[in-house]
């Protein structure tokens, strides 16, 4: 027993024994999800689904574990104290009392009370020296820890927007300042949210063999639908502030079904009649989505979706569009790289500037960075950068003699900022209308490969419902009610496949980073937003305007969206034990065999001197005309060469077999809890969050499987 006489120079040892094993307390986004400790960072969920703070429980350890909040579970440090301690120093004397306080609750850093037999006045003379080897194994872990800080998520800098809710969100979700606020907010979340609401159209048009004019009439369509089906879903689907639009997800799927076979030898302009081929498969695959929501099957898939399956599954949609991305910025070299230069500048060196309480160059890197190139762009063609002479950017290179001009046409194609005649063309009134285009023509095997895309889509929303919730809303919504978000997000494909906008809509990934940016959740903003989204695509000229960008700069723009995405769809790693050997092996393998197997297809019955009809760039969209699958059932070929040379395809069946069978605790596969229906009902916050408006939940409270 050690001695009691404080003269007495103390021993070298015992050294005080170490606290239990226990889990790290909490961070700031797992105090707001609710997760417990041991559930992969996403800590106290209760059994009933209740998302909120521990409760203490009868155990010593439990209480210990629950009044630790100096250490931070995200950094793997020791977490800076609040206000007193704002230097990051150690306040002895304080540190000594909070210590004591902790001791007098049954917890805490000091030494055990009851270890080895020793009285309470030993472990009150020892009490020095556990403080001070506390602190220098606090200091030990945080030094070894310092080169492993970035490894984990960050979400205790207020950039990434995954801190607590309620002290760092302006507004959230039932939030109403005003009407001068909310439109602010609103045009500011749309304007941010840009790119990828307007740059499906300027790809996939061109594609088509559609002209200025014809990108001018899509892109407005597309503004229309996606204004209606974001009021649509935010009144009767998730009800969360999430924009819906034309994602990147039917992009790949979209592309392959324009460079079928039977498009290949057509001459002249084919633009309606592939997008009615496009408006068949996207309404089939629509309605079997809204079957999916609306028949309570989702809620059954649930069970095989989690964050290592989601996280690859849409990291592969940003991935996949490499071969466009680069290739077509180099067009035009000079323009190219300023675009993407300039964003990330705007986006990461220059993020923290704020003006007027907005950090405006990260919110408006996209616009910003457009704008600044556009007219560098318009000063270069305007003092003849990219005027040769004798040379017309107008005649066809079929009919160009010269070979000066034979050499320079392309830099005066892409460079210029006057070759498109849409602003001049579009009219300055017109209404998008149902069957535009024409009556959909339906095909088996198209359809077929929309269903497939249709269910990407939903794990995409998935994502995007759970980390928008964490956010915005009181609590994670049931699964009824994400349910009932995918069934309406079947609906709204059905009326993009009406309108004929190109793609299947869906809840763009992008929202997440934009709500966690703004700091703008509240439901009314977007609603606002959208109602000013359907007014602009009633002028003409709004979509004339945007279908003049100048192709090199909707490729660098699509370059740094696409990298968004992909960090987006890792980031939902952070719900799960990013550092396991089973994660990182299932992830590292969806990836690679994401690349790897559509590339063996891509580029299987190719040789160097092929001379396929369309540019390098879309080549890997062509694979149903040679691909490997060639049985003697001509759809079956069609349907499977095209499905697994999509990247996205492979990287969630890879994922979700392994995901799914690999052995692994629930803290390893960081499995989303979403709140109970019988929990979600008697809380009234809970309720107000996702409860449908007028009376309408009332009416359907029968169908159990997609409601509160």
């Amino acid at each position: 027993m050690a001695s009691s006489d404080p003269n007495k120079k103390p021993r070298p040892g015992p050294w005080p024994p170490a606290p239990e094993s226990a889990a790290m307390p909490p961070s700031s986004w797992a105090k707001k999800t609710g997760f417990r400790p041991k559930f992969s960072g996403e800590t106290n969920a209760s059994d009933s689904g209740q998302i909120g703070l521990q409760q203490p429980q009868s155990s010593q350890p439990t209480r210990r574990r629950e009044s630790d909040p100096n250490l931070d579970l995200e950094a793997g440090r020791a977490r800076p104290p609040r206000q007193d301690k704002a230097n990051g120093e150690p306040t002895s004397e304080k540190d000594k009392s909070v210590r004591k306080r902790r001791d007098s609750d049954g917890g805490g850093g000091g030494v055990n009370k009851s270890t080895n037999g020793q009285a309470a006045g030993t472990t009150t003379a020892a009490e020095p020296a556990a403080a001070a080897a506390t602190v220098q194994q606090t200091a030990r872990r945080a030094s070894r820890n310092e080169e492993a800080v970035d490894t984990l998520p960050q979400t205790v800098d207020d950039d990434d927007g995954f801190v607590s809710r309620h002290s760092h969100m302006k507004y959230e979700l039932r939030d109403t300042p005003g009407l001068v606020p909310i439109g602010l907010y609103g045009f500011q979340h749309y304007l941010s949210m840009l790119g990828s609401l307007i740059l499906i159209p300027l790809v996939i048009v061109p594609a088509m063999g559609g002209d200025h004019e014809d990108t001018s009439n899509v892109v407005s369509t597309v503004l229309f639908v996606s204004g209606v089906t974001t009021l649509l879903h935010t009144s009767f689907g998730s009800r969360l502030p999430l924009i819906q639009g034309p994602s990147f997800v039917y992009l790949a799927s979209a592309l392959a079904i324009i460079h079928s076979p039977e498009f290949l030898g057509l001459n002249g302009n084919n633009f309606k009649h592939i997008m009615k081929e496009l408006q068949g498969a996207i309404i089939i695959s629509s309605a079997f989505q809204a079957m999916l929501g609306y028949s309570g099957l989702m809620s059954v898939f649930l069970r095989l979706i989690n964050p290592v399956v989601v996280a690859p599954t849409v990291a592969a949609v940003g991935l996949s569009f490499y071969s466009y991305g680069f290739p077509q910025v180099g067009t035009c070299l000079e323009i190219g790289a300023v675009q993407i230069l300039l964003v990330v500048i705007f986006s990461l060196y220059l993020r923290k500037i704020s003006v007027l309480g907005h950090r405006v160059f990260l919110i408006y890197a996209v616009p910003l960075g457009l704008a600044i190139t556009w007219l560098v762009a318009f000063l270069l063609t305007s003092v003849g950068a990219y005027s040769y002479k004798g040379c017309d950017v107008n005649i066809p290179v079929s009919n160009i003699i010269s070979d000066h001009c034979r050499k320079n046409i392309s830099r005066m194609k892409h460079c210029r900022v006057d070759t498109s005649h849409a602003l001049r063309s579009a009219p300055w009134f017109r209404f998008p209308y149902p069957l535009q285009w024409g009556t959909p023509v339906f095909h088996w095997k198209m359809a077929l490969v929309m269903c497939v895309v249709s269910i990407i889509s939903s794990v995409d929303s998935v994502g995007s419902y759970h980390a928008s919730s964490l956010l915005v809303a009181s609590r994670p919504p049931t699964p009824g009610v994400l349910s009932r978000g995918i069934g309406l997000e079947g609906l709204c494909s059905l009326l993009a496949g009406l309108w004929g906008t190109g793609t299947g809509s869906a809840t763009l990934t992008e929202n997440v980073h934009t709500i966690a940016v703004t700091k703008m959740g509240s439901r009314r903003a977007i609603e606002l937003g959208a109602c000013v989204l359907i007014v602009l695509s009633l002028i003409g000229k709004v979509g004339g305007f945007i279908a003049s960008i100048p192709d090199v700069m909707v490729a660098a723009l699509l370059c740094f969206m696409w990298a968004m995405l992909t960090a987006l769809g890792l980031s939902n790693l952070r719900y799960s034990e990013a550092g396991s050997s089973r994660n990182i092996i299932i992830v590292g393998l969806s990836l690679f065999l994401s690349l790897s197997i559509p590339a063996y297809f891509q580029q299987y019955g190719i040789s160097p001197n092929s001379n396929l009809p369309v540019p390098s760039y879309f080549q890997p969209y062509v694979v149903a005309s040679h691909g490997p699958i060639r049985t003697k059932f001509g759809g079956l070929n069609y349907v499977l060469n095209t499905l697994l040379s999509l990247h996205m395809v492979i990287a969630f069946l890879v994922a979700v077999i392994l995901d799914n069978t690999v052995p692994g605790s629930r803290q390893e596969r960081g499995v989303y809890v979403w709140s109970e229906p019988e929990t979600a009902k008697r809380e009234p916050a809970v309720a107000k969050d996702y409860e449908l408006p007028f009376r309408v939940g009332k009416i359907f409270s029968w169908v159990k499987w997609v409601g509160l």
